[in-house]
């Protein structure tokens, strides 16, 4: 007998859009994305000298999904119990131009990140795991305190300036 609920509707499939692997993706793209736009503003500025618009713009912009990259990346190290070099390594993919996007082709390629949150029917220990359990149980309040944290951490960013020159 056929199931009342379709399968895009399922739990599972919402939960596979929410994974771990699914969001660090996302933010891993976006972080390449925003690198690029950045890239094109500095083209346009120290290139072509035709305008330092792009660089505040999309340099704003990288900033701020620099960030939530970050963030994310604590989030599943935390979660997934990568080793500290694994996190490391991770982040410090956030600043070379595109780098994002070769760890998140080898976390695929080795399957290191899973299909669901480790912190979700575990139960966490300590600080921590505490705070990444509560925001994988929460995910609203996870995304407002992310938002919140992000707003805080380029708050702190904007007013030190950016990071070579100006």
């Amino acid at each position: 007998m056929p199931s009342s609920i379709s399968e895009t509707d399922s739990p599972s499939r919402t939960r596979a859009h929410l994974s771990p692997a699914t969001i660090f993706l996302s933010v891993s793209i976006a972080e390449a994305i925003t690198w690029t736009l950045l890239l094109l503003g500095m083209f346009l500025k120290y290139v072509t000298r035709t305008t330092d618009v792009g660089v505040r713009v999309f340099g704003t912009l990288h900033g701020a999904v620099f960030i939530a990259y970050g963030i994310t990346t604590v989030l599943v190290w935390i979660d997934q119990r990568w080793p500290a070099r694994r996190g490391i390594v991770a982040l410090a993919c956030a600043v070379p131009p595109f780098a994002t996007l070769v760890f998140d082709r080898w976390v695929q390629r080795h399957e290191i990140l899973g299909d669901s949150w480790r912190l979700r029917s575990t139960q966490p220990r300590g600080v921590f795991e505490k705070l990444a359990s509560w925001v994988v149980r929460h995910p609203i309040g996870g995304v407002l305190l992310a938002l919140i944290a992000v707003a805080v951490l380029f708050s702190i960013a904007f007013t030190l300036g950016p990071p070579i020159g100006g």
